[in-house]
């Protein structure tokens, strides 16, 4: 390998430690941005003249409540990163991340995550908004399986970071080749190593990342990040209520049940000994794709943003019981609050524990962008189903993800549908003039009978995202829902 070659593998994985180190110090500085936001309130607090500060009286002890919830938020958060093991070696020498080319890595830089999961009307006028952050190829939440890359797409053979990939119900083994360039990290190559329910990680020969402790949480690596990444966190914990929460029982029911009982009609005669395969793309906090697994499939979530991932890993292989985590999701916003006790109220999560739920086995969670990750040979035919959810909509190029959905089914293959169309890069302004192909839902169906699907039910649903439920305000889409079917070749 020539020195020219070396040095730029040195820095893409020198990249991919500092973009992974800038979510990491988004999770970590999310206590202080929310202690900023309080003082901010209590400032204008302090300007008011005292007839007005008299009307008020229970402002100051709601800020010292607001203080008490974001140290709650906090506790969680650290105990989430505690448990998160990077894989990547962040124990690299920190002046290679500090590159020159890399101290202009921003937000724009940085192409945005696979899927669009928080609604912030302040931050768009489209009412969602588009996170950039790294690149990244991250095979696995969870953890019986061992989970393989079929080819080794590096740069070099000499620099190379592992995926992971494995289910919720044993033990999680990484071994498997990595590059920023290719983002690749198949996941065809999975098998059973272990059916303990023990929930802890063994990591595989291969593995780069350090195993020692969690140095890469030190203060002196942490990185001051904008305040939209810390935004992105808040966001996050929002998408708890969504999917682990009592509260976004609501939610699910909306979204998730109308798939799972199509599912349910579409594969009626599931065996245990041979159940089908069902691919869920953009899968957030792993929650659908696990029902999906419970439901008697094998199950297999895809998901992009490590924002997403370092939490639904936690979530799945980390929680003891139902109800063991306390947060306050709504504390972060003042506007249309019905009373404080409505915005300061608390939120026990998740609503099931993960490990005891009757998943089946083979459920994985396999991190990558779906286009490199699923473009793979490996991919073609090999699945029964794929169940987009919010997801479509995320795409530069939506005609790409049909097409590859179309190919990754099996003949006579089922994909279903449920979402809106608020393209995730329809508002991207910048120098990188980010590539957005945004059609009607017309189009988008003629694309979809283009390759090969035929429809076979179609209705639209009313649904929110991570809505406050006690909010004044809350943002209602309707979803189109639809099953195709991929035609089968006559012969």
């Amino acid at each position: 390998m020539s020195s020219d070659e070396r040095q730029h593998s040195k820095f893409e994985e020198a990249l991919e430690v500092k973009s992974l180190r800038r979510i990491i110090s988004a999770y970590l500085n999310y206590s202080e941005a929310a202690e900023e936001d309080v003082r901010r309130y209590e400032s204008s607090y302090k300007k008011l003249p005292p007839a007005h500060k008299a009307l008020l009286s229970r402002f100051p002890s709601k800020c010292q409540r607001l203080r008490r919830c974001i140290s709650i938020n906090s506790y969680f958060i650290l105990n989430m990163l505690q448990a998160f093991e990077p894989p990547l070696d962040m124990s690299q020498d920190i002046d290679i991340c500090e590159h020159e080319h890399l101290e202009d890595v921003s937000a724009d830089h940085l192409p945005c995550e696979g899927r669009d999961f928080c609604s912030c009307p302040s931050a768009s006028t489209s009412g969602r908004t588009c996170f950039p952050e790294t690149n990244q190829t991250h095979c696995g939440i969870g953890s019986n399986l061992i989970c393989n890359s079929q080819k080794e797409m590096t740069i070099s053979e000499d620099v190379q970071v592992q995926n992971f990939c494995g289910s919720v119900n044993g033990n999680l083994s990484s071994n498997s080749g990595y590059s920023r360039q290719s983002e690749r990290a198949g996941c065809d190559d999975v098998k059973v190593v272990d059916n303990d329910m023990e929930l802890n990680s063994v990591y595989g020969a291969n593995r780069t990342a350090s195993s020692y402790a969690h140095d890469w949480l030190d203060p002196s690596l942490q990185l001051k990040v904008p305040l939209v990444d810390v935004d992105k966190v808040r966001c996050i914990v929002r998408n708890i209520v969504r999917d682990w929460a009592p509260e976004g029982q609501r939610e699910r029911d909306q979204c998730y049940k109308p798939i799972l009982e199509e599912l349910d009609r579409l594969f009626p005669d599931r065996l245990k000994d041979r159940p089908p395969s069902c691919l869920v793309p953009g899968a957030g906090l792993g929650r659908l794709a696990l029902e999906i697994s419970c439901s008697g499939f094998i199950s297999q979530g895809n998901e992009f943003s490590y924002y997403m991932m370092i939490c639904s890993s936690f979530i799945l292989n980390h929680t003891q019981t139902a109800g063991e985590w306390t947060i306050y999701p709504w504390i972060h916003s003042n506007c249309n609050s019905l009373s404080d006790n409505d915005q300061l109220r608390l939120v026990s999560f998740p609503d099931i524990h993960p490990a005891s739920a009757g998943i089946t086995e083979g459920f994985s969670m396999c991190g990558g962008d779906f286009v490199e990750v699923y473009s793979d040979p490996s991919q073609e035919g090999a699945w029964d189903a794929v169940v987009t959810c919010f997801f479509l909509d995320t795409a530069h190029n939506i005609v790409e993800y049909i097409e590859i959905i179309s190919r990754i089914l099996k003949e006579g293959g089922v994909w279903i549908n449920l979402g809106p169309l608020l393209y995730h890069f329809a508002d991207m302004y910048g120098p990188q003039d980010e590539m957005s192909i945004e059609l009607s839902l017309e189009d988008v169906k003629r694309v979809a009978f283009h390759y090969g699907f035929q429809l076979e039910k179609e209705k639209t649903i009313e649904t929110t995202y991570t809505a406050n439920l006690r909010s004044m305000m809350q943002n209602r889409y309707n979803a189109a829902f639809w099953t195709m079917t991929k035609r089968q070749v006559k012969t």
